[in-house]
């Protein structure tokens, strides 16, 4: 078994640097916490040179910690907030906001051309040059009644 899982030193800082890497193409913070508990399981095996199945033990162990006790921390310290919510859901931004009808609503559904971007849109139905008001989203599409 010991040809088969080489775990040792170096293993463990190799993937930290895997994790660390992983961490910078994903989203969120997460892959940072695993290579934190790679790089503590590397410490404790060239302090002590235990064996790989202590190992896994461990790192199973202190991703666990790491991830229970940083995430707080990260929440405290506000790298979750951003200035700019809605980012990816632009949608969201429109949001009681008050718009005129490029184009008319018919079986309740049309379309919304808002800056630069054209929206479909469900409502009632309505004539072109409306104004409408946005009150919600349902999926892609804005949701909105005669203002």
């Amino acid at each position: 078994m010991d040809q088969i899982l080489p775990f040792g030193d170096w293993f463990w800082w190799i993937a930290a640097g895997v994790l660390l890497i992983f961490e910078l193409m994903a989203p969120g913070v997460f892959f940072m916490f695993l290579a934190a508990a790679a790089v503590a399981v590397g410490l404790l095996d060239t302090v002590l040179s235990i064996g790989w199945q202590i190992e896994l033990a461990l790192f199973a162990v202190f991703s666990l910690v790491f991830v229970l006790a940083g995430r707080p921390f990260l929440k405290r310290r506000k790298v979750f907030d951003s200035d700019r919510p809605n980012l990816n859901q632009r949608m969201y931004d429109h949001v009681g906001g008050t718009f005129v009808l490029a184009e008319p609503v018919v079986d309740g559904k049309g379309r919304l051309g808002i800056e630069d971007t054209i929206w479909e849109l469900r409502g009632p139905d309505l004539p072109r040059g409306a104004k409408v008001r946005v009150t919600g989203v349902d999926g892609m599409r804005l949701v909105v009644e005669a203002a």
